[in-house]
């Protein structure tokens, strides 16, 4: 292809790209700043830590719902009209926190807010798969990955502009949601594909791989635990808002600093070395957060938290890729979402529950505790089970923790083909 025909290629991709990735930003950045909002606002209206770690809870049972009903929807009443009335819901379980009491209602609504952000997240990760080709594939991955990134970490500074209190930063939240509906109502884009709804086997996940499977519950024990306790650790130790807010900031950049060694090395070591390796490394963080004396070292302990716990996911579903045949990627995407989910419906209220008990510290002894318990149950594993050649292995693909769709667009599948993946 000459290079005038490249060149109109690359501005036709960008000009069907920007009004997604506009979508993305305010999606992307207004649950990562609602998840620290709703933390800090609770704290402060007098909740105690186990109900703000249920709120966090009741938060990813809402995701899950939304990985089974989302597909439903979208059959009955097409993408944008899903699209439009999800991200309306999510603004209005938004605005309702400013007139209800916190407690049940608040809990209530952050399960809508659940089922809301992953259905929008389908959707838009769903238009993304249609527009990508094999020659554009890397790219448009790479570049959501930088908007998911940016978004969420600008977003986390929001909160100390306007406040945890008060119905500024409720309304900021909802101007985010709705205002995310326009760029992609008027996208020139058609419906993609209908996504097939997928009955998820977690016995299947666990045949194709026990440390997979046990892997990613974990992970949504400690890291899912982390998003929404994090912040209450954070004020516990007397932060500021703008302190809060780099904290959660610098475990996101962390991770995906660690994301491409991570990859690197695991494709050309034994994958469970390396995640016990990353296991060991994030167990170690916490403990040195939980001795931290200082804002600095506080600050050095959860840059190497998320720099090695968050590639943890995105290794763990490259060891399930391994072992898996090529007609069960879906259902093992769909296997790992539910075992992360999981976790992450139990981590934030155990993770709260022991930090009333025993203080903020005890937040991060219990994830260093629970990473420790990953990296025994690997060793009995690697005795059980040899390690997959190189040359037989999948490539690492670092993995967004948004929807389904996601796997779909990385492992390079139309939505709704469930056919082999190329390796």
């Amino acid at each position: 292809m000459s290079e005038t025909g490249q060149s109109a290629q690359s501005r036709s991709l960008t000009a069907r790209l920007l009004p997604l990735l506009i979508t993305a930003a305010c999606l992307l950045g207004a649950n990562g700043l609602a998840m620290t909002m709703i933390a800090v606002r609770a704290r402060a209206e007098g909740l105690p830590d186990a109900s703000i770690g249920l709120l966090g809870s009741l938060y990813f049972a809402g995701l899950i719902a939304g990985v089974v009903l989302t597909p439903h929807l979208i059959a009955r009443a097409g993408h944008i009209r899903v699209f439009a009335a999800l991200a309306s819901i999510s603004a209005i379980a938004i605005i309702a926190i400013a007139f209800t009491p916190a407690g049940w209602p608040w809990m209530l609504a952050r399960f809508v807010s659940g089922v809301g952000s992953c259905g929008t997240v389908m959707v838009l990760e769903s238009w993304l798969n249609s527009i990508a080709s094999n020659t554009s594939r890397g790219r448009i991955l790479s570049v959501y990955r930088i908007v998911d990134l940016a978004a969420v970490m600008g977003g986390q500074f929001i909160l100390p502009a306007f406040g945890a209190s008060g119905s500024d930063i409720l309304m900021v939240l909802a101007v985010l949601f709705c205002f995310a509906v326009v760029p992609i109502s008027l996208a020139r884009e058609g419906n993609p594909s209908i996504p097939q709804a997928k009955v998820i086997n977690p016995m299947m996940l666990w045949r194709v791989s026990p440390v997979a499977m046990v892997g990613i519950f974990t992970i949504g024990l400690t890291n899912g635990a982390f998003r929404m306790v994090g912040p209450i650790y954070a004020e516990s130790i007397g932060l500021g808002l703008e302190t809060v807010a780099a904290f959660i900031a610098i475990w996101v950049l962390a991770g995906a600093i660690f994301q491409y060694p991570a990859g690197w090395i695991s494709d050309r070591l034994d994958r469970r070395l390396v995640l016990i390796g990353f296991t060991v490394g994030a167990g170690l963080a916490c403990l040195y957060i939980a001795r931290s004396m200082t804002e600095s070292e506080l600050f050095l302990g959860v840059f190497l938290f998320g720099g090695f716990a968050l590639p943890l996911y995105s290794l763990s579903a490259a060891h399930a890729n391994d072992h898996a045949e090529p007609g069960q990627f879906i259902d093992v995407a769909a296997g790992l979402m539910l075992a992360f989910g999981s976790g992450a419906m139990i981590g934030p209220f155990i993770a709260s529950l022991l930090m009333g008990i025993f203080g903020p510290a005890a937040f991060f002894v219990y994830t260093a505790t629970l990473h420790l318990a990953l990296v025994l149950f690997i060793i009995v594993r690697m005795s059980r089970r040899e390690a997959v050649p190189a040359d037989q292995r999948r490539r690492f693909v670092w993995l967004l923790r948004t929807s389904p769709m996601i796997y779909r667009l990385a492992r390079g599948e139309k939505t709704g083909d469930d056919g082999p993946s190329p390796k």
